[in-house]
């Protein structure tokens, strides 16, 4: 298991309290996190550690292209399994030191060691690189948020670390709300993007012309929930027909 940050337990980060009191997170609640959805396709990524939240780390950043290499002496057989066809690279060693993170774009480390996790921060840091220390907030300076995905459609939920059990129903409860017709929609509107470009001569018709669909009547999220995807695409038609400057 990686080391965690939990009142009471052994201090597991930087600030070496001895036990933890949680004075390193105190300020957690009230810090603005700048929300971005990062391009990993062909980067970089590695993963520190190869139980099962490293295997979890590692599906995640697979799932968005990233180069992933796990380093970890052990792995669980899904990420030996990731290893042997080609998915992931896996150096079957101990992190080694800074020269670990050369060429990285991004790192996350979930060992159990505090001394490894304290080094794999300040290396990642010296480089002004992101790096998430799982469990361990003083020890990263980005938090990954529940993710619902349907589609092109990511949708981030956080609680700023507080409750991850509540990250989890509010994931439920909004994948449940906005379904496949939600993705199926952004698609269908993604086709009429060069139209709409290449035809309307400032953002303000542009943003006029997707708004007279997606709020328009009838409502193309019930028209796709029905079934009825070439309502849809006559929708779009009929509001290029509008729109078009005369």
């Amino acid at each position: 298991m990686p080391a965690a940050a939990y009142s009471g337990k052994e201090c597991v980060c930087q600030f070496k309290r001895g036990i933890c009191d949680q004075t390193c997170v105190k300020d957690m609640l009230d810090t603005p996190f700048y929300i971005a959805c990062l391009k990993l396709k062909g980067r970089p990524c590695k993963v520190i550690g190869g139980g099962a939240l490293g295997l979890e780390k590692t599906e995640g950043l697979l799932a968005c292209g990233g180069d992933v290499t796990v380093i970890s002496p052990e792995v669980l057989p899904e990420v030996e399994q990731l290893a042997a066809e080609g998915s992931i690279g896996w150096e079957q060693r101990e992190y080694a030191g800074r020269s670990d993170l050369d060429k990285t774009f991004i790192v996350i480390a979930c060992t159990d060691d505090t001394d490894v996790n304290i080094g794999i921060y300040d290396d990642a840091e010296e480089r002004a690189m992101l790096v998430n220390i799982v469990d361990v907030p003083p020890l990263c300076n980005f938090i990954l948020p529940a993710i619902v995905r349907t589609g092109p459609l990511a949708i981030a939920i956080s609680t700023a670390g507080a409750s991850p059990a509540l990250a989890k129903r509010m994931k439920r409860e909004i994948s449940e709300l906005f379904g496949e017709e939600y993705a199926r929609l952004a698609v269908l509107l993604n086709d009429a993007r060069g139209w709409a470009k290449g035809t309307l001569p400032t953002y303000q018709d542009r943003k006029v012309f997707f708004e007279s669909i997606v709020n328009g009547d009838p409502d193309p999220i019930e028209l796709l929930r029905a079934g009825d995807e070439r309502a849809v695409v006559d929708l779009i038609d009929a509001a290029r027909r509008v729109h078009t400057p005369a």
